[in-house]
């Protein structure tokens, strides 16, 4: 089975000759290729040159057998196509200088159109194709209630005080934010689509820090609403902590659903149903000895049944990971072939 067919089948609930493989930050800083290009670019320059974001894109696949490429880019180019200022500097997160804190605030974005403030992921998207044409490709952005989080936050956070105090305060606001975001996100998305991208994924890293009747009444409508403006390939919705909102995953809009590694796989099984699921290795098993690696690996196969599952990793591969810790999960995941 070719891997455009595996991974498609898979996102769809058809039958494969075993699970597709690929995962969260598969491009990125524990790869030494990938820092050799960082020693003369910075993050936002890379994120924002095509050509080196394709050849990122590309390091994964050449390196090892995985079944699909995302295309390589970062959530907050959207913050930063509505007019606000990213910075990523050395040593910490990104930072935003100038957070939203009120209404006037947010009323003084920019609405572009996705196809003139956002080109490069398409252009990436398209090069790719055309260099690797065996190897699928998947698109993806930041979901609107996680954009809301640094956009209002102006940061990374433990407690993000600024956000709740919206949320909580002036929930119109956060609305009105949340809906802006939502078809720029979605529109964002389909233009991926429109430009080869085999799927997306949204991620909402944060919607974690939510309570359940918070999720359900901020965070999932501006999903939903994100998602219906995307047509044409499957939908992958992820967040961190995604337990407490399991039974909202099928309302979100997704045809599949990325499982972080807090989620045992049956109980995800058993409460989803046939949606299709992806997931969701511990990062910090790659740590572990090769046998115990395919312990773990063959435990997630077996526990997600013979239909619907893309294998990943529950979050983001970690910048010290080892690359034989990469090979023997992957290498385990083939062999159940």
């Amino acid at each position: 089975m070719d891997k455009h067919t595996r991974l498609g089948n898979a996102l769809r609930g058809l039958p494969v000759d075993r699970p597709p493989v690929w995962f969260m930050r598969q491009a990125g800083r524990y790869m030494a290729e990938y820092r050799k290009i960082r020693e003369r670019v910075s993050f936002l320059e890379l994120c924002g040159d095509s050509d080196l974001a394709t050849e990122v894109t590309c390091q994964p696949v050449d390196r090892f057998d995985v079944d699909a490429a995302i295309v390589f880019s970062d959530i907050l180019t959207i913050p930063e196509a509505m007019g606000m200022e990213v910075r990523f500097d050395k040593g910490s997160g990104p930072r935003l200088p100038a957070p939203l804190r009120s209404a006037a605030d947010v009323a003084a974005l920019r609405q572009p159109d996705v196809a003139d403030a956002l080109p490069i992921v398409p252009a990436t998207l398209r090069k790719f194709r055309k260099t690797r044409p065996d190897v699928p490709i998947l698109g993806f952005a930041g979901a609107p209630f996680t954009l809301l989080c640094y956009m209002v936050e102006g940061s990374g956070s433990k407690n993000w005080e600024h956000v709740k105090r919206m949320l909580f305060g002036d929930p119109d606001t956060a609305r009105l934010l949340l809906d802006r975001l939502a078809d720029m996100v979605g529109d964002y998305l389909q233009s991926q689509i429109d430009a080869g991208a085999a799927g997306v994924q949204m991620f909402d890293t944060w919607a974690g820090v939510l309570s359940p009747e918070d999720f359900e009444r901020f965070a999932l409508p501006a999903t939903q609403r994100a998602f219906a403006r995307v047509k044409g390939a499957p939908r992958v919705f992820f967040t961190r902590d995604t337990s407490p909102f399991l039974h909202f995953v099928p309302q979100t809009g997704a045809d599949a659903v990325a499982l972080d590694w807090r989620v045992d796989m049956a109980r995800a099984r058993a409460e989803l149903g046939a949606m299709p699921v992806q997931g969701n290795l511990d990062p910090m098993a790659l740590f572990a000895p090769p046998a115990e690696i395919r312990r773990r690996v063959h435990r997630i196969i077996d526990a997600a049944g013979p239909l619907g599952h893309v294998f990943n990793l529950g979050h983001g591969v970690t910048p010290t990971t080892p690359i034989a810790g990469v090979e023997a999960m992957i290498a385990a995941v083939i062999e159940r072939g």
